[in-house]
């Protein structure tokens, strides 16, 4: 004889309040971390960018052939990259913060495009003897990428993504002869005065 079940509706396990909170603490952080911005941009590694651009502006206007300057700035723009990375993950790590955050991407995917593009178009003009078009382009490019990812970042960081658009436009209408001075003034230049006020302000 089959056994008699009471007629009533089958509730699901509650469920506890050690999982709500969990579930809700998850939400907040992910909220806070795609809303709030990029921290970990390098200031000592700013600064120290901008010294070896320095040198780099040096050692390429005493380049002998446009071959032997295009290898020295190619030189220090991977050096560049190099002290970036390794100071931002340094300072994210101090600040207990994930380098590859939901800010960082939207950091880089606002930096990498221009810089790409700039990489695609060196190439292209240095095989077309327009070399000399290259300094202005770097800085324009490279101010469009930082101002773009800036808006990830703390103020400063498109802030000094403009002030390379504006030395880029000037790089624009000057003769060639003033080129290496003025990739020393964003490359150089800059890189040292905003870096500084990274540090001082954000720290690292």
């Amino acid at each position: 004889m089959a056994a008699v079940r009471p007629i009533r509706p089958e509730f699901p396990e509650p469920i506890g309040l050690h999982h709500q909170a969990m579930d809700n603490l998850r939400f907040i952080r992910n909220t806070m971390e795609s809303a709030g911005q990029f921290t970990a941009v390098p200031g000592r590694g700013g600064v120290l960018m901008g010294a070896t651009g320095l040198f780099a502006a040096f050692a390429a206007h005493l380049s002998r052939t446009p071959r032997a300057w295009l290898a020295i700035w190619m030189a220090e723009a991977l050096l560049a990259l190099a002290i970036g990375l390794w100071f931002s993950w340094r300072k994210a790590v101090q600040n207990s913060t994930p380098l590859l955050s939901r800010p960082f991407r939207r950091f880089v995917l606002g930096v990498a495009p221009p810089v790409f593009a700039g990489g695609v178009l060196t190439f292209a003009l240095y095989r077309m003897d327009l070399a000399h078009l290259l300094p202005a382009i770097w800085l324009l490019l490279y101010g469009a990428g930082i101002t773009s990812g800036g808006a990830a970042s703390v103020r400063v960081v498109p802030v000094m993504g403009m002030s390379f658009l504006a030395l880029g436009s000037i790089a624009t209408l000057v003769p060639a002869g003033f080129a290496d001075l003025l990739l020393a003034v964003g490359f150089g230049g800059f890189h040292i005065i905003f870096g500084w006020m990274i540090a001082r302000r954000y720290g690292g």
